[in-house]
């Protein structure tokens, strides 16, 4: 049963996918069928019917029409020269109807099938209805025009409920068909635009491919359950080369993923993708993957994806292999370690000789002053060397009394005395008599040091080089301003970054290692003050320290104090 139903119903026929011949026989075949089944009905009962003329010709002219459907080639002539037939079918629907009036009641309701047909089709969307209603007219007065029988209003007036009935007929399935038209019009549309968006979404998925296996860096993206939803070329050779020997694939904590070059295993917990699946967004954490010689080191970040409500819907992990970078500032380290051995050695004999050399009580005057600023300097070089060693994993030691503030830059303006007289350079110091306050003066006198050296090398063109000392409450201010070549604001941002030199510093070819101002932040910030630098491209150069000052600040009166040894400017 349920296959004749469905048989029957057409389900499993599109009919807009059918030819056109087909089509047209399928719209004829519910009258053909009406009108067999009518004719074979009346023969069988009404016996005086079966030799009635209009009876006969109505069938005949039926089955004529079911098989133009069949023979004529619709689809080469004009499309809605179908529309045809379901006009002429009132010509037999009329004569059954008139041969039958008196037998049979309601025949005339059979030329519902062409006028559906006719509004269904959708080739008059306006007219269809309207040219019902006059076939279905014509089929009810026709009759009475041609007979015999005198017309009168009310015999014209009698057979108008049946065209009345398939006009309302014939509307509805035109709004109905119009209103489906409308609709498949629409979805056509819609269905147009979404094989557009289709075809965008595979352009822009085959984009996002190439771009992750073009890239340099491995891509992982999860769901928040942990499962792989897209890993790119590199992530795939990454994930292969953690692999436990002998195995295809493998769940993360089984991967060979360590905490450093040593080999000591990276617990589960600190995992990234662990990570990730708890929600942690995090940025370049080191990891070792695989065995040597073939391990690699990865800078790992991860960020976590969120859905319109703020949900976890993810997260995203890149994996970017920074081996040779590790391996470079490795090399740095060591090299900055046996640079700086080798420097302690001729260094330590130096201040040893210049020692030896003071304890002779009948050196002239001139001479012992002159062993004080080779052994001074000889400590300051020693204490660089110290630095150069603290860069490669030493912590930086200070050793704090209480001492002269102002006295340490009176050293530092007159060991740089002679080279800012070579430079053209004018020393200048603004400070009170005396300034005590608990500090390391060795590494003040550094940091003076550096700055009085940065502001003398980078005046070129000569000029003034003011160092400032200002008490100011619980802190001492202390300036080193000059008004040389100066930097960009960008540059002065990251001034005091290890190894970093100015775009000017570099376009002037003038020496450097960009180590000592990195220094004197250490320095500083050791000592619990800060330091800023204000710069401008041919304005000058300004070096702020804030230290915190001793209990009662330990200030005396202010005073301009003369640089000694200082050039003056050249003209």
């Amino acid at each position: 049963m349920d296959r004749l139903l469905t048989v029957l119903s057409l389900d499993r026929i599109s009919f807009h996918e059918l030819s056109m011949r087909r089509r047209v026989l399928l719209s004829q075949m519910p009258l053909f069928v009406t009108t067999v089944v009518l004719v074979a009905g009346i023969w069988a009962v009404h016996e005086p019917l079966r030799d009635d003329l209009r009876v006969q010709l109505a069938l005949v002219l039926t089955v004529a029409l079911t098989a133009l459907c069949v023979l004529v080639p619709w689809d080469r002539l004009p499309y809605g020269a179908f529309l045809a037939v379901p006009v002429l079918d009132f010509v037999p629907l009329t004569l059954l109807r008139e041969g039958t009036l008196s037998t049979v009641t309601g025949v005339g309701i059979m030329a519902a099938f062409p006028i559906v047909w006719l509004t269904g089709s959708g080739r008059l969307p306006r007219a269809a209805a309207p040219l019902g209603f006059l076939l279905s007219l014509a089929m009810v007065w026709v009759p009475l025009l041609v007979s015999a029988r005198p017309l009168s209003a009310q015999l014209l007036a009698a057979p108008l409920l049946i065209p009345v009935m398939l006009l309302g007929i014939g509307l509805t399935v035109q709004v109905l068909s119009n209103s489906m038209e409308r609709q498949h019009a629409e979805l056509e549309a819609k269905d147009a635009e979404l094989r557009r968006l289709l075809d965008v979404t595979a352009r822009r998925e085959r984009l996002l491919d190439t771009v992750l296996d073009t890239v340099d860096v491995g891509v992982l993206a999860i769901d928040e359950h942990g499962h792989d939803v897209l890993m790119n070329r590199r992530q795939h050779r990454i994930h292969e080369l953690s692999l436990p020997e002998g195995m295809r694939d493998a769940a993360e904590a089984d991967l060979r993923v360590y905490a450093d070059a040593d080999g000591t295993p990276l617990p589960s917990g600190r995992r990234p993708a662990l990570r990730a699946i708890r929600g942690e967004s995090f940025s370049d954490t080191l990891i070792w993957a695989g065995e040597p010689p073939l391990q690699r080191v990865l800078s790992v970040s991860a960020r976590v994806l969120r859905d319109e409500a703020g949900g976890t819907e993810g997260s995203v992990l890149s994996f970017n292999d920074v081996t040779e970078l590790v391996a470079a500032l490795q090399a740095k380290d060591d090299f900055l370690a046996g640079v700086s051995h080798e420097l302690r050695t001729p260094l330590t004999s130096i201040r040893g000789y210049t020692e030896l050399l003071a304890m002779d009580e009948q050196l002239p005057e001139h001479v012992r002053s002159g062993l004080e600023v080779v052994e001074r300097n000889a400590d300051q070089l020693l204490v660089l060397v110290e630095d150069l060693l603290g860069t490669v994993g030493r912590v930086l030691e200070l050793h704090l009394v209480e001492a002269d503030l102002v006295q340490v830059v009176q050293q530092s303006v007159a060991a740089a005395g002679l080279r800012a007289a070579e430079a053209g350079v004018d020393l200048q110091v603004e400070a009170p008599s005396r300034l005590v306050l608990p500090c390391d003066p060795v590494r003040l006198g550094q940091v003076l040091d550096n700055l009085l050296s940065n502001a003398i090398k980078y005046s070129p063109d000569g000029g003034p080089v003011t160092i400032r000392v200002t008490p100011a409450g619980t802190t001492v201010q202390v300036q080193v301003a000059d008004r040389g070549m100066g930097m960009r604001p960008d540059d002065a941002e990251h001034v005091f970054g290890r190894f970093f030199r100015s775009s000017n510093a570099r376009m002037s070819a003038i020496p450097g290692l960009g180590l000592g101002l990195a220094v004197v932040r250490e320095i500083v910030e050791r000592h619990g003050g800060t330091v800023r630098c204000d710069s401008a491209p041919g304005e000058g150069t300004v070096f702020t320290l804030g230290l915190p000052a001793g209990e009662d600040g330990g200030a005396d009166a202010p005073a301009e104090v003369a640089a000694p040894g200082a050039g003056s400017r050249r003209g």
